[in-house]
């Protein structure tokens, strides 16, 4: 069977854009019990880290990173953590800055200390928890997963450090690899509705930044971040200029996980599906075309963006990225599933 035969949506949930909401919907996010652990940044900032599964030493961990605007608290985050917890293995989930949720009230973020945010370029705190958890690996294998946004991050991660590396295994799930290319995609039809929502948080919380600190008032375009409407008008007006970039362009080019495919050495999984509604197909082709030996990737000709949902009925979803992304690290981590 050639990858992109090997899901197949069920009757209930064929459209990509239910594939897309679903989990959204009817998942709980409360699927797995945590430890939070706080760990402080080189700038004096906090990185917040739940963990899950068992904790037996020696175990093989896995790290989640999640995608734009969500969390440790995430469906897809839970689904994930639930499956890892089932093979045996320690699982981690990284909260990017801003983006932690106070547990009580899984509604609410937690607050930064230091005057920035996150990005999908920002490797320097993936860099600082991956460094510190091998550290307490005592041998045994560390793998990543990263999902959109968070599939980006660690992809160029990966590329920045081909012969540093702390990584067994990784894997980057419905990754935007050019940033301009998605921008762009998401400005048309349905996938304003989708800008729409999750820009509505991004705005509250570059606004809430330069209210508290003069160094992001100073730095982000109040007026046009308020007006934005697009990712490309946010990013130029308050993701740009806080992060040291010199606009949307730099930004885009400077991010985008493309560029750092080629230099890719540690074994990692790509799986994307055609009919993702955030990507456009065509730089699904460019990635293939870029990526190194060491980058295997598995396009799907449905799916949906973090979607890959399957089952005989509603009420017995089954989520088949979760089951494939965890065989695949086991075989490349020496770990029955």
């Amino acid at each position: 069977m050639r990858p992109q035969d090997a899901f197949h949506p069920p009757w209930w949930l064929a459209n990509r854009h239910l594939q897309t909401v679903w989990g959204r919907l009817a998942r709980t996010r409360r699927a797995v019990a945590f430890r939070r652990e706080i760990l402080e940044t080189r700038d004096g900032d906090e990185i917040l880290l739940d963990h899950a599964g068992v904790q037996t030493a020696g175990a093989p961990r896995v790290l989640l990173v999640h995608g734009l605007e969500g969390s440790s608290h995430s469906v897809y985050v839970q689904g994930f953590l639930r499956r890892i917890a089932r093979s045996g293995w320690r699982g981690t989930a990284m909260n990017f800055r801003s983006c932690a949720r106070d547990p009580g009230r899984l509604s609410r973020t937690l607050p930064n200390r230091r005057p920035r945010l996150y990005h999908s370029g920002e490797t320097e705190d993936l860099d600082l928890v991956l460094t510190w958890l091998s550290r307490s690996q005592e041998g045994a294998p560390l793998a990543a997963v990263g999902v959109s946004l968070g599939g980006n991050v660690l992809l160029k991660w990966l590329g920045e450090r081909p012969g540093q590396n702390v990584l067994a295994a990784a894997a980057a799930i419905s990754t935007p690899y050019d940033l301009a290319a998605c921008a762009r995609h998401l400005e048309s039809g349905l996938g304003r509705i989708y800008a729409r929502s999750l820009l509505a948080t991004l705005r509250r919380k570059a606004l809430e930044a330069a209210a508290r600190f003069p160094e992001a008032a100073r730095a982000i375009n109040l007026e046009r971040t308020r007006s934005s409407s697009t990712f490309r008008e946010f990013d130029d007006a308050a993701t740009a200029p806080l992060h040291g970039f010199q606009g949307a362009d730099d930004y885009y080019r400077r991010s985008s996980s493309l560029a750092f495919l080629t230099r890719i050495a540690t074994p990692t999984l790509c799986l994307s599906a055609e009919d993702d509604p955030f990507l456009p197909a065509e730089s699904l082709a460019r990635a293939r075309v870029a990526a190194s030996a060491f980058v295997e990737f598995v396009v799907t000709r449905r799916g949906g963006h973090v979607g890959w949902v399957t089952g005989r009925a509603p009420w017995r979803p089954l989520y088949w990225a979760e089951d494939l992304v965890v065989s695949w690290l086991a075989a490349r981590m020496g770990s029955l599933s």
